[in-house]
């Protein structure tokens, strides 16, 4: 818990001395002494004349934080951990309940200290429900974001219907929901896999307000994207037999417009269905991502630029640095 602290006022300087000023010892320190007194004169002058005209107090230029900011500064630990520094509620939504998607999972951080947070809506791939991107709920929520996996309407809903199901699950999050004065409505973004990932291109397309965009493997047989302006990261996978990063993400990548702040991360030694379970890496380049994009947080951009090289687990980075939005 922060303890307030006050601080006593800045007090005056010691009273003047009642004492007579010593005796000035030549003509020539006197003379020194009227020109400094004369200087000083001007310059008392000076300020009178500018207060009276009731011109502002010059003062140094204050430097403003990032409004946006949430939690501590990061570190390459805290963006791999499996929990970030916020503790996680969560909340189900019938499906009942809403209109235009299949209902979900709401996870937040508990803590209402630091204002509102950015918001972020995940939808599944096809034939599959929320469960299968569960695990990036109370992931993504503990860095400081309310998190919506979604259930879509059907299992085999297309990418352009999971695009507008992931809009109306941001609709309802920031208009409807239980949680939704914990949510700042200009800072929202997507994700998604495989036709979800689709979806997450076709929602970016529709609302180029988003703030960031995050398709994982995904599919969509339009390839061709530069109608794009929100920030994207586009996530495939070395092994993926099903949306080959040849036809499907590489692809995406190029066709994003090249003033746009883009990036493709290659998954090394992984399939379509990674980003199905708990995977470090997508954790830590999305967390990053996000933060950049969504929260406007400068702090995280050490992890994106320069471009991360290839390791055990990133078989390629490609993107544009330093990033711009």
């Amino acid at each position: 818990m922060q303890q307030n602290r006050t601080l006593p006022a800045a007090s005056g300087g010691p009273a003047p001395s009642a004492r007579r000023p010593h005796r000035l010892p030549s003509r020539l320190t006197r003379a020194c002494l009227a020109a400094l007194l004369a200087a000083g004169g001007l310059v008392a002058a000076q300020a009178t004349g500018a207060q009276a005209a009731g011109a502002p107090a010059v003062s140094a230029p204050a430097v403003a934080a990032n409004p946006y900011e949430r939690g501590p500064a990061p570190t390459n630990a805290s963006i791999e951990a499996t929990r970030g520094s916020y503790a996680v509620s969560q909340t189900s939504v019938s499906s009942l309940a809403v209109s235009g998607f299949g209902g979900g999972t709401v996870y937040y951080p508990t803590s209402t200290s630091d204002g509102t947070f950015g918001a972020v809506a995940i939808s599944p791939g096809y034939t599959a429900s929320q469960s299968s991107i569960a695990w990036l709920g109370p992931r993504l929520a503990s860095q400081g974001f309310v998190v919506f996996t979604i259930d879509t309407l059907t299992t085999l809903d297309q990418p352009d219907s999971r695009g507008r199901q992931l809009l109306a699950a941001l609709d309802y999050l920031t208009q409807r929901s239980s949680v939704r004065t914990r949510i700042d409505s200009t800072r929202l973004g997507v994700m998604g896999h495989s036709m979800g990932g689709g979806g997450t291109l076709e929602a970016a397309k529709s609302r180029p307000s988003l703030q960031a965009a995050i398709p994982l493997t995904g599919w969509n047989l339009d390839t061709t994207w530069p109608e794009i302006k929100t920030p994207t990261l586009i996530v495939g996978a070395d092994g993926d037999t099903i949306a080959p990063v040849a036809t499907h993400s590489e692809p995406f990548y190029r066709s994003l417009p090249s003033t746009l702040d883009k990036a493709y991360l290659e998954l090394r030694g992984a399939t379509h269905f990674t980003p199905n379970s708990s995977n470090t890496t997508i954790a830590k380049y999305s967390v990053s991502w996000l933060k950049r994009f969504i929260d406007n947080d400068t702090r995280y951009e050490q992890f994106l630029c320069p471009l991360p090289r290839a390791s055990l687990t990133i078989a390629e980075y490609r993107g544009n640095c330093p990033h711009t939005s």
